[in-house]
């Protein structure tokens, strides 16, 4: 119990050392790693039952070379391809979002910088660290968020494209 009460409150110094937009980069790493679970989750669960829902379908159909039957195909496809795209570009825009959200951390902490030095004329060495690690955390953890966020979501989209195509090369042409 004593080494939870020590980490939680390593977190509440760590937290408080980035000013106020760490709390938002938190909060926005939270959200993203989320929606990218999620998309672990429905490849891993989801997928296979919307897939095999969409080629029973094309497999019921007596016939598969007409217009009719290639909109039909089209459909499926485009069905199951928007359940496979789903938040990827929400995860992309939280991506996009992480190192901006840094960014206005580090113009947080160097706002509290110029304060100190207007106040007290640069005098207060620790007030003016304190300014420069307000600024300096959170542009790290945009960047680490944004970091973990690109290889997730090159792995989803790749992912993606691969299981659309794969759907597509299933739902043959051959009656």
């Amino acid at each position: 119990m004593h080494a939870l009460n020590d980490a939680w409150a390593a977190v509440v110094a760590f937290m408080a050392s980035g000013g106020p937009v760490l709390l938002l980069i938190a909060g926005l790493t939270f959200f993203m790693w989320t929606l990218i679970f999620e998309r672990f989750f429905y490849f891993k669960s989801g997928l296979k039952r919307d897939v095999q829902g969409a080629v029973d379908t094309w497999e019921a159909r007596p016939e598969r070379k007409s217009w009719g039957a290639h909109q039909i195909r089209y459909a499926l496809v485009s069905r199951v391809s928007e359940k496979i795209d789903s938040n990827l570009d929400m995860i992309q825009t939280c991506v996009a979002l992480a190192p901006l959200f840094g960014l206005l951390g580090t113009v947080w902490g160097m706002i509290n910088v110029f304060e100190v030095l207007a106040i007290t004329g640069g005098g207060d060495a620790k007030q003016m660290a304190s300014g420069v690690s307000m600024a300096t955390i959170p542009t790290m953890a945009g960047m680490v968020t944004a970091l973990s966020g690109v290889f997730a979501n090159t792995y989803i989209t790749r992912t993606a494209q691969r299981e659309t195509q794969l759907l597509e090369d299933h739902l043959t042409m051959d009656h």
